[in-house]
């Protein structure tokens, strides 16, 4: 009987799977332990990736309330700032996306 614990490890390209088995070897683990290694590490990239985006977002806040209220409107500079972060949004986006 099979260990109800393990992993189904199936693959419909029989090529795939000698790719994954060749870098497990080489990596000194099972196929089970490099797949949900990759499988982490593919989700703390994108945690990582979210918190810097919040912490950017978070500073951007944090210093328009800090303005004095009459500086509220904001300037050319800040317009442009603005731009360049949501056009790098964009872009970052496009690029998750493909």
């Amino acid at each position: 009987m099979s260990d109800p614990k393990a992993m189904s490890l199936r693959f419909p390209d029989p090529a795939q799977r000698a790719v994954i088995a060749a870098a497990a070897k080489q990596a000194g683990v099972s196929m089970q332990e490099y797949i949900l290694s990759a499988a982490y590490d593919r989700a703390t990239a994108v945690e990582r990736r979210f918190l810097d985006g919040f912490k950017a977002s978070m500073d951007r806040s944090g210093a328009a309330f800090a303005a004095e209220p009459g500086n509220l409107d904001p300037g050319p500079e800040q317009r442009a700032a603005e731009r360049d972060a949501l056009r790098e949004l964009e872009d970052q986006e496009r690029g998750h996306a493909a």
